[in-house]
């Protein structure tokens, strides 16, 4: 391919990927899938994509009819929280565990762990049972986004790993989408518990597909694989009580308090034992040379500022055309929508943009637009035209689907199988983490914005009270429009520090391995 040369393993400092596995490339290609095998293995990673994405947020509708008949109103924040915080800290775990088991046994494991909390999820007698099984829920659906990123990566080569992650990621757009329109048609015309039943029978469905089409190639393995688990362990510690820090802080409690404090100094405390705990760890779960490979750590660090800007159209955008551009819910839902019509075409047609310039140069092209376009976002006129944040979104899902795909194609194209799971585990834990640390950090944003604009007396929870009750007021419309304009700046300069990472850190050619029949 153009723009990147193809390098053996070794070259620039590399080990060879399979070094610890002599004669894993002969055993590793003595058996290639049918295109019939691959086209249902391509559909099972496709359900069980849809089945992580959609429950993310077909919930979200279904709160009030959930908290009527459950109870709970104080703590129903953490059948968001407690899904994304075990989806975000199982994440480097399954992707180690994937390169030294198979990515199959794990999918089917991470799969029947999903569909376990579902359907006790479905089975909950009270709000804090609801919790804790969407928790199990979360367990396992961290095995469905790092497993499937992973395989689909080992089914396909080089040039053709663009159609498979573009699939992907319309199925990710459209379930995301989808789900809050689902809940609410289940949780009206039906019960809320459909929402968690309606999983098992398109899990059971993904699940035959790939115990009867999956069939891995032999690969040479350890004779006794040691499993990390002090690290494993550490690494739920650790990545559990420094992200409830960051969700909670703000809300549950002031930032500047006795638990935030606690909290942070903890999650610190872990880190530094995780560190000195996977120095000395045969197989570690989050292995040094994560961070020490220049192509890797800059992509972790691009993706995890891609996470944090996201925050701002999808958590913001629908406050701000409903409040400002008094539009209705729906409508306004299609404004933050448009993204997922450009961000899959966009990422598909990527490959002919880095076939010629590099996944490096792709990428900054990408992430360049992207700032422009969220600086933009603040001089919009007030009140303006909803056909004007729709373009911009329009536009922006154009440019990070030019900034995301070329990256995880590239990190997964410079490692081999045997680590393959663990890279792209540690790209999808950096931009989950960046998701949680924007929410805190844009909620507290608008939320000082707003006070300081109305007096004190309003923060995110007012507006949508307000925007419940009728039409706000112009004080509170243009409140929130300062509020969101400089959560677009925020992130614009998120997306500038993507750039400079690409720029300053990233190598101009990534070192992609030559590895056939993989």
């Amino acid at each position: 391919m153009q723009g990147e040369r193809i390098k053996p393993p070794g070259l620039r400092g590399r080990h060879p990927v399979d070094s610890a596995t002599p004669g894993l490339r002969a055993a590793a290609t003595d058996r290639s899938p049918s295109p019939r095998s691959r086209r249902a293995v391509v559909a099972a990673l496709m359900l069980c994509m849809g089945l992580a994405a959609l429950d993310s947020t077909i919930v979200s509708t279904a709160v009030p009819q959930i908290v009527g008949d459950l109870g709970g109103f104080s703590v129903f924040s953490w059948l968001f929280s407690g899904y994304l915080l075990a989806v975000t800290v199982t994440l480097p775990v399954y992707g180690k565990l994937s390169d030294t088991f198979g990515r199959k046994p794990v999918l089917i494991a991470g799969s029947v762990l999903f569909l376990l909390g579902s359907l006790l999820c479905a089975g909950a007698w009270n709000m804090a049972a609801l919790i804790a099984f969407r928790i199990v829920q979360g367990l396992g659906g961290g095995a469905l986004q790092g497993t499937v990123q992973t395989l689909a990566a080992d089914l396909y080569p080089l040039d053709q790993r663009p159609r498979i992650q573009a699939r992907l990621s319309t199925v990710w757009a459209t379930s995301a989408v989808a789900g809050p329109a689902l809940g609410g048609v289940l949780a009206a015309y039906a019960d809320w518990r459909w929402i968690f039943l309606i999983n098992l029978p398109l899990g059971a469905v993904a699940l035959w597909l790939l115990v009867r089409h999956l069939h891995e190639p032999r690969r040479a393995r350890l004779a006794r694989p040691r499993i990390d688990w002090a690290g494993a362990l550490t690494v739920f510690a650790c990545g559990g009580i420094l992200l409830t820090a960051l969700v909670q802080g703000g809300v549950a409690w002031p930032w500047l308090s006795a638990p935030s404090t606690a909290l942070f100094g903890t999650g610190l405390a872990l880190i530094a034992t995780l560190v000195l705990i996977e120095r000395r760890a045969a197989e570690p779960i989050i292995p040094g040379w994560v961070w020490r490979r220049r192509t890797i750590a800059a992509v972790n660090l691009a993706l995890g500022a891609l996470g944090l800007l996201m925050v701002a159209p999808t958590v913001f955008l629908p406050t701000y055309a409903q409040s400002v551009l008094g539009l209705a819910p729906i409508t306004a839902g299609f404004v933050l929508s448009v993204w997922t019509l450009s961000w899959p075409v966009s990422a598909a047609l990527s490959q002919h943009v880095y076939r010629r310039i590099g996944f490096r140069n792709t990428a900054m092209l990408g992430i360049g637009t992207a700032t422009l376009i969220l600086f933009a976002f603040p001089f919009l006129p007030y009140p303006g035209e909803a056909w004007q944040p729709t373009l911009l979104m329009l536009l922006l899902g154009g440019a990070l689907g030019l900034f995301q795909l070329p990256l995880l194609v590239g990190v997964q194209s410079t490692v081999g199988w045997s680590e393959r799971g663990t890279a792209t585990a540690s790209v999808l834990f950096c931009r989950q983490s960046g998701q949680t640390i924007g929410a805190a950090l844009f909620g507290a944003v608008a939320n000082g914005v707003l006070a300081s604009r109305l007096g004190g007396a309003g923060d995110l929870d007012s507006v949508t009270k307000a925007l419940d009750s009728g039409t706000p007021g112009e004080e509170l419309r243009r409140a929130v429009a300062a509020a969101v304009h400089w959560v677009y700046f925020g992130a614009a300069c998120a997306a500038g520090l993507a750039f400079l990472v690409l720029l300053l850190l990233a190598p101009r050619r990534f070192p992609v391995l030559d590895t056939p029949g993989e």
